[in-house]
Order: C-alpha cells, then sequence, then structure tokens
C-alpha cells in the first residue's frame, strides 16, 4: 500500500505545485479568500469530490466528500489558506491547504479498496476569528471519526497543545467636562479603563503561570483638556486548559466592573472576535502519524512545543480525536513562521518534497485506522477518556 500511496502522490504532484504557487502569489486574508477557495474546490471537484460551498454560512468555506463503496470511518483533513496582512502566507498556509487537499485526493482513490469516507474541510480566516469554531459550533464535525492538519514550520514537530482563548472588550462611558476648568462635572473613562490594567497587572500574581492576560488600549480620548467621556480596550486571555481559562475570564471581567464602580462609569463588556479552545492532541493517533513520518523520511519528530499560541483546530479538539503536527520546510530553525522568509520557503524544492512525504503520511495513518478498527477504538477510548 505504501508504494501505491507513493506513486499516487508522484502523480499528483504536479498539481499540488501548482495550487499551492497560485495560492503564494495571491494572498488573501481570512473570509477574502475566493481565489484560494476556486482553486482548491476546482481541483476537488476534478477528481469526483461532491462540494459544498458556501459552506456552513462560510462564504469562502467548503466541504468536500467522498463516501466509499464499504462501509468505514470518516476521515477529515483540514484546508487552510489564509494569508498575513502585509506579509502574504507567512505561515505557509498555501502549503498547507495543499497538503491536505492533496491528503483527500490520495485516500479518494483508495478507499473504495478500504471503505470509509474522506472529507476535507476548507476552514478560512485561521489567523482571525477562524471557521473551524462556526463549524463546530454548527455540528459539522459530529459525524467525523478522525481529524487532521499538518502545519508547515522549520522542523518537524509532533502535535501537542495550545492555549485556549478569550476576547473581551471593555467600553467605558463617562462624561465629557472640560479638564481645566471643570473636572468636577466629568466621569473620566479613561481612568476607568487604566484602572482596569492596573487590576489585571496585580493579579497576575495569583493566576497559573502558564496563562497569559495582554490587551490594548484603542480608543482612550480626542483631547488632553477633555476629561474622556469613552475608552475602548481589547484583550486576549489564555490558559492551557478551556476550564481555567473561563474561570479567568471571569475575574479579568470583574477587573473591568470593580474600574467601572469606583470611577463611576458605564461598563459594556462583548466578545469582539472568536474563542478558540484549547488544542487536546489525541496522542494514539499521534503516535501512528509520527511512525509514519519515521518509517517515510528516518526523521524522529522533535517533542510537542508548550502550547504558547492559539488555533482554532482546538475547536475541531474537543469533539473528535485531532492532530495538528508540524512538518519542515525550511532546514533551518532560524527561519521564524509569520515572515517573508517562511513565506518564500513554501515554493522551494525542499518544501515540495515535504509537502510530498507528509501527504503520504496523512494518508497512510488514515489507512491505518481504517483497517484497524481496534486502533480506532483505542484512538475514541483515549478521546472519551481526555479531560478537555
Amino acid at each position: 500500500m505504501k508504494e501505491k500511496v507513493l506513486n499516487l502522490i508522484n502523480q499528483l504532484t504536479p498539481e499540488l505545485n501548482e495550487l499551492s504557487l497560485e495560492i503564494y502569489k495571491n494572498p488573501e486574508l481570512g473570509y477574502e479568500e475566493f481565489i484560494a477557495c476556486k482553486l482548491h474546490t476546482n481541483l476537488l471537484l476534478k477528481y469526483g469530490f461532491n462540494v459544498e460551498k458556501n459552506f456552513s454560512g462560510v462564504e469562502t468555506g467548503f466541504k468536500a466528500v467522498y463516501k466509499g463503496e464499504k462501509p468505514g470511518p470518516v476521515i477529515s483533513y483540514m484546508a487552510e489558506y489564509d494569508a498575513l496582512p502585509g506579509i502574504g502566507h507567512g505561515c505557509g498556509h498555501n502549503l498547507l491547504g495543499t497538503v491536505s487537499t492533496g491528503a483527500g485526493i490520495i485516500l479518494k482513490q483508495i478507499i473504495d479498496e478500504i471503505g470509509g469516507t474522506v472529507i476535507i474541510f476548507g476552514t478560512p480566516a485561521e489567523e482571525t476569528s477562524g471557521a473551524k469554531v462556526t463549524y463546530v459550533e454548527n455540528h459539522e464535525f459530529d459525524d467525523v471519526d478522525i481529524a487532521m492538519v499538518a502545519h508547515p514550520f522549520n522542523e518537524y514537530i509532533k502535535s501537542g497543545t495550545s492555549l485556549a482563548l478569550e476576547p473581551v472588550q471593555f467600553e467605558f462611558f463617562g462624561k465629557a467636562a472640560h479638564a481645566a476648568s471643570a473636572p468636577q462635572k466629568g466621569i473620566n473613562a479613561l481612568d476607568a479603563a487604566i484602572q482596569t490594567f492596573n487590576s489585571i497587572n496585580a493579579l497576575r500574581e495569583h493566576i497559573n503561570s502558564d496563562s497569559r492576560v495582554h490587551g490594548v488600549i484603542l480608543d482612550g480620548g480626542k483631547a488632553a483638556n477633555v476629561v474622556p467621556d469613552y475608552t475602548k480596550s481589547q484583550f486576549y486571555v489564555r490558559s492551557t486548559s478551556k476550564i481555567y481559562n473561563l474561570e479567568l475570564l471571569e475575574k479579568i471581567k470583574n477587573c473591568a466592573r470593580g474600574a467601572a464602580l469606583a470611577t463611576g462609569c458605564e461598563l459594556k463588556i462583548t466578545k469582539y472576535e472568536f474563542n478558540y479552545d484549547n488544542l487536546v492532541t489525541n496522542q494514539t493517533l499521534s503516535r501512528v502519524f509520527s511512525d509514519k513520518i519515521f518509517e517515510l523520511t528516518g526523521i524522529v519528530m522533535s517533542p510537542p512545543n508548550k502550547g504558547a499560541g492559539s488555533l482554532d483546530a482546538g475547536q475541531v479538539s474537543q469533539v473528535c480525536p485531532t492532530i495538528h503536527p508540524y512538518f519542515d520546510i525550511t532546514k533551518d530553525t532560524n527561519i521564524a513562521a509569520h515572515t517573508r522568509e517562511m513565506a518564500d520557503s513554501t515554493i522551494t524544492d525542499y518544501a515540495k518534497e515535504q509537502m510530498k512525504n507528509t501527504i503520504a503520511a496523512l494518508v497512510l495513518t488514515a489507512i491505518d485506522i481504517i483497517e484497524n478498527p481496534k486502533l480506532l477504538e483505542e484512538i475514541k477510548y483515549e478521546f472519551n477518556n481526555t479531560v478537555k
């Protein structure tokens, strides 16, 4: 089966290279990925997938499905294709999406023989308010047995964790007054915002050491001689677990509530972006993928990094067994993500070769799961008994 998979990948490679290059040359921000979406769906339609565009109400999202002739598990790959402002594909999503679509096409050509269903989800806007959140909220992953995505990076790293993220916005409403001649008639909304920051800073001593709270003042007043009657601040609250992060979020909100009470301001609390749940890697599934990478390349994947960022794949991992490993496209650990150097690395010959290896590992992982019901049982047992 391994040789068959590799031969199929070699046949498909020219089209995959073209797909990745065209998206690289036409970077689009989240929810504006019209070119990328069309390129992916056109290729999937060519290879016989049933493609649903404008999926789950997301204009640049899609779902491509092929159901095999025999029953079996539902295997899904998640394709990202949004770019970064001013940098282009500095996170390598032109290549990431190509890997997922490529893996789906290869598995589709085998699945009639072994059974099962393959789905490629087109998931826009990972860099901002990711569409995976919408899909999960709309129960689109409820019938999925396995979800996988592999991310370009500067080395091979096993799937690990990410931080749960809660965005929160505080708007304070005070009363304007002349800051010199009649300050007693004003209610200072900027004082409330500053007090919120001070209270959060005092709270830092008493939160988990691996949690993060960071924010900015987007509107702090218009003139130094006018008591500010309005301010707007935005924060990210991050923790290693969803449960603790919700507790911490409430404490952060109380900092703002206290500031409003102290200054006499009115307070409005809103969520300005999607929240991201923490990524819970299925270790059984991760081991299978890591073993496939070693079989194909001789590379021993590095231990997972401790989660410092946040991913919308975290939402998916809360509802079905999920992995989010990283594969090397740079051969240089000094090249950082979210840079032009990383974007340019996606179109090198080395990156194209690692793309093929990663597609093969994703497909062979799926084949093992489909052909070995006991393995799928072990994966699901772990999922059902893991604290989220």
